[in-house]
């Protein structure tokens, strides 16, 4: 996304120089200013991801109202959800039905491949083995999570599948993305089982 900004934004900027105050032509120059638009780039990003996360937060509370482990997942490509997923493993009696799988087999279809090599996956708790293996034989390039999970991680808590050099194919991972909220979630799950 940078590089795209970096290219887009003088085009962008340039004609406005000559109408604005806001910027003068000794800015273009100014590696201080250029920092300025990459930081914007960067806050972009953090806000992109939070509104992803957000949306993958609305499917972890649908698997929450199943009485399932509130996990959710969308999958991105060029802006467009094309993929979600709530755990619905109690609701299917089917280990199977994982966010993440769901939502990589949505995203498939919607691709007509079984390559997402464009795409970008959205997840509230740090994926499980099983959900981190489908990750990286779907070419999922990067991985955004919400939560670590302590006790399946396996992008970076137990394992780092996402990131192991001997695999063909390795993910970018981002954690912390709404956490709290994730976390939050999960842990009133957890209070309404102990009850139970």
């Amino acid at each position: 996304m940078k590089k795209v900004l970096a290219f887009i934004l003088p085009a962008v900027l340039l004609p406005l120089t000559r109408f604005s105050a806001w910027i003068t032509p000794a800015q273009w120059s100014d590696f201080a200013f250029w920092g300025t638009i990459m930081t914007r780039a960067d806050d972009m990003e953090v806000v992109m991801d939070e509104f992803y996360m957000k949306e993958a937060l609305a499917e972890a509370r649908r698997a929450f109202d199943l009485n399932d482990t509130p996990i959710g997942c969308v999958i991105v490509h060029d802006g467009q959800i094309i993929g979600r997923g709530a755990n619905e493993r109690m609701a299917r009696k089917n280990v199977l039905y994982h966010a993440e799988i769901s939502a990589i087999n949505q995203a498939c279809e919607a691709i007509g491949d079984w390559r997402l090599e464009n795409c970008r996956l959205y997840v509230t708790l740090e994926p499980c083995p099983m959900c981190a293996g489908a990750i990286v034989q779907a070419r999922i390039p990067t991985v955004v999570f919400g939560a670590k999970s302590h006790k399946a991680g396996c992008a970076g808590s137990i394992l780092n599948i996402l990131d192991e050099p001997r695999f063909n194919h390795r993910c970018e991972i981002i954690s912390g993305i709404c956490e709290a909220e994730c976390a939050a979630l999960m842990s009133e799950f957890m209070r309404n089982l102990r009850k139970s």
